[in-house]
């Protein structure tokens, strides 16, 4: 198997372009487009997704409140500063902790420190690809969702389908 790979250099260079052409010139051919950040080949393919599958490629952190000792040991080591307690989100003085979706890197660390194990990582669906047909043959393709992590991960499923 012969592969034709087209990789690097700043965002618009033409990339995209240079490798549709390359799609409609050549024959018995699949095509994986692995720029899952910030896709654009199928901009110009125009494919017809004939399967779509969800990734899930990290997790985020989720604290089980009634395990919750309420130590703070978790706050102490999140680097992301992803933890907050009630008091710090509202005007209660509740001292429960909750997680920052949003902030959460999905480390793992607050997991690992918690003596209660009241802390577990869930995973998360951060992104999907695609089974494609397009006029020019097949194509395999993803997108990452908004500032989720594992791209690399999501580039080894492009690649393996």
């Amino acid at each position: 198997m012969k592969q034709i790979v087209v990789i690097s250099g700043k965002g618009g260079t033409g990339k995209t372009i240079i490798t549709a052409s390359f799609a409609s010139l050549s024959k018995n051919k699949v095509m994986a487009d692995c720029d899952v950040d910030a896709a654009d080949l199928h901009l110009l393919l125009h494919p017809r997704i004939k399967e779509k599958h969800e990734f899930k490629g990290g997790g985020k952190a989720i604290i089980e409140k009634e395990k919750c000792a309420q130590c703070g040991k978790c706050v102490e080591v999140c680097r992301f500063d992803a933890i907050k307690t009630n008091s710090q989100l509202t005007t209660c003085n509740s001292q429960l902790y909750h997680i920052e979706l949003l902030s959460c890197e999905g480390c793992g660390i607050c997991s690992y420190v918690c003596p209660e194990k009241a802390i577990r990582m869930e995973e998360v669906v951060s992104g999907e690809w695609f089974i494609s047909e397009t006029k020019y043959g097949a194509l395999v393709h993803a997108k990452m969702g908004i500032a989720e992590e594992n791209s690399g991960k999501l580039v080894t499923v492009v690649r393996e389908n």
